[in-house]
């Protein structure tokens, strides 16, 4: 395929045209792989609908998780072994595939033909794989774009690029509610055009800057990170179930058994890594102190962040939308409309911050951003449940302004200081604790929220089901449901009641009390109280992840760049520390 390295042969392969065409490309393969990390949420109740499957039915809880995680667990698993492919046979070759699988499997999932769990396991393997090629697309881009820009404008290049894919995670929430009370297949199909158009673009005019670097494929490694990272992935599916008594899962042998199993595959793969000639994870890149710090503050920001959306999502289409007189089947589209804000903050800050960083260094808008951020999750604390929408709307714009304010420098400050030939390996390092981080978050926080609804919704339930004539039997065995069934619900804009009360029970209750039951306010008025208090905590939590973020970040040291020493010998030789080379003000 000699198209794919007609770099090699060019004069300048910085020419002005050309950085601008891979920036241009790049942005588009991340903006639809994080918009397909999200597009599903909005649209899962019409998916659940349109293959006859009830997600809130207990045993059903599976594929519901699986097709929120599934896409994310595979990006995180892939995206290192992918970045270090990449440094291996070429960034751009890579790259130009993950386009190719990602188009092909958003157009087989359109073609679903298959009902109940058949179809939700269709749906979820197909999604794996549109995860796959969402991974060559996130592994590889940042290195190609680092390739291309100089160093006084990565900062700005990858702004762009960064914030476009973060603000894709928001801008998939609206474009499923448009597409998905159209038709539910829409939601995957949007996604074929597009890539068609990468895909051949991508081809036709990406060029191999890069110096591919063969090597031997770290089998062991690759394995024993991919093994340790799924089992913990998975044991955080479980830990958010209920088990036995329990509101939560993360007592049960099955957790415990997944977790010590990842956690001992981790350390395997740690060991491997240490030993074998070519590894996969470029462990000595922990030597560099801005990527370092750089790593760890992505991780933080992406953990304060990643259950941000699930939180806001449920507290919209499960309790203020419908008291504000929005029907439950309207609501997730008008969710993902009032958050447009938060939006909207990332993509004003993010390329400007990722220019000023080009100038002043990445720590002080990196860091600053973290505080702010914590200053606007404080702020959303403080909010009553049932807030006024102007001031909800500002705190957001805040909070996504100071995300953006902090992913741009933070990214460039990341790229910056790694060697030339470790910049795919070292950028899918930086990916993967960012997808990680997300999974995790939705873990903790869908955790706090149990925990908060498990200790104060069953009594506000028993006692609101019997003042409407809900016979206390059946009061009683709902309020003991699975406050996890109550998050879905919420989650999924749906009303519960008729499931967690059951058709007999509501039959005995009167027609006026029916109506108040199965309307828009008796639900979203249960929940506010419990939810208020799972939010306190879920927020708390977040604080605290953004202060710890914004101290690894200001942790970095002053401005730095690599200063381009010979990447590692073929033989394994380790390779050496790199000296900081202080990076200059452009005029």
């Amino acid at each position: 395929m000699p198209s794919l390295h007609r770099g090699n042969h060019r004069s300048d392969p910085r020419g002005e045209h050309y950085k601008w065409i891979a920036l241009s490309n790049c942005t588009l393969g991340v903006l639809l792989a994080t918009l397909d990390a999200s597009i599903t949420l909005i649209a899962m109740p019409a998916i659940f609908r349109g293959i006859h499957l009830d997600p809130l039915v207990p045993g059903n809880s599976f594929y519901l998780l699986w097709m929120i995680f599934g896409f994310l667990i595979v990006t995180s698993v892939l995206i290192v072994s992918l970045g270090r492919l990449g440094d291996m046979f070429g960034r751009v070759r890579i790259y130009n595939l993950g386009f190719v699988i990602y188009t092909a499997a958003s157009l087989l999932l359109t073609i679903d033909w298959l009902n109940g769990r058949a179809g939700a396991t269709y749906l979820i393997v197909w999604r794996i794989v549109q995860g796959v090629g969402a991974a060559c697309l996130l592994a590889n881009s940042a290195a190609i774009i680092t390739d291309a820009f100089p160093t006084n404008q990565r900062g700005m290049a990858l702004g762009i690029n960064n914030i476009v894919g973060v603000s894709g995670m928001f801008v998939g929430l609206v474009l499923g509610g448009i597409l998905a009370p159209i038709d539910w297949r829409l939601v995957f199909l949007i996604s074929v055009p597009v890539g068609l158009f990468g895909t051949v673009w991508a081809y036709l005019k990406l060029q191999e800057i890069s110096t591919p670097r063969r090597a031997r494929i770290d089998w062991g490694g690759n394995v024993t990170f991919a093994l340790g990272l799924i089992l913990i992935m998975i044991s955080i599916t479980y830990g958010i179930r209920p088990y036995g008594t329990s509101a939560t899962g993360w007592g049960s042998p099955r957790v415990i058994a997944l977790l010590a199993c990842g956690f001992a595959s981790l350390v395997a793969f740690v060991a491997i890594e240490r030993r074998v000639p070519d590894p996969m994870f470029r462990l000595p890149l922990f030597k560099i102190r801005a990527f370092t710090f750089g790593t760890l503050s992505t991780f933080l920001s992406a953990v304060a962040r990643g259950g941000l959306m699930f939180i806001l999502i449920i507290w919209l289409q499960g309790i203020w939308l419908p008291q504000h007189g929005y029907d439950f089947t309207r609501t997730p589209l008008w969710a993902g409309i009032y958050m447009l804000p938060l939006t909207i903050g990332m993509l004003l800050a993010g390329p400007t911050s990722g220019y000023l960083s080009d100038r002043f260094g990445a720590r002080p808008f990196a860091t600053g951003g973290m505080i702010s951020a914590a200053v606007s999750f404080v702020m959303l604390a403080l909010l009553p449940t049932d807030f006024s929408y102007p001031v909800f709307a500002a705190i957001l714009f805040l909070n996504g302004v100071s995300m953006g304010m902090f992913a741009s420098p933070n990214r460039a400050g990341v790229m910056n200081s790694l060697p030339p030939g470790d910049r795919g390996a070292g950028g899918g390092m930086n990916q993967t604790f960012q997808n990680s981080a997300q999974v995790l978050s939705v873990g903790v926080f869908f955790t706090l929220m149990i925990l908060g609804l498990a200790a104060n919704l069953p009594h506000a339930m028993v006692s609101g089901l019997e003042a409407h004539g809900v016979p206390a039997g059946a009061a009683q065995h709902a309020a003991h449901l699975p406050p996890v069934s109550i998050l879905f619900a919420a989650f999924l804009g749906y009303n519960p009641i008729q499931h967690l009360v059951g058709a007999s029970a509501l039959a005995h209750v009167s027609a006026p009390a029916h109506a108040v039951l199965t309307g828009r306010s008796f639900f979203p008025q249960l929940i506010s109280g419990p939810f208020r208090a799972g939010l306190h905590e879920a927020f708390a939590f977040a604080i605290a992840a953004c202060l710890v973020a914004a101290v690894a970040s200001w942790s970095r040291g002053e401005r730095y760049v690599d200063a381009g020493l010979p990447a590692p010998s073929a033989n394994g030789a380790p390779m050496a520390e790199p000296e900081p080379e202080p990076e200059r003000a452009v005029t």
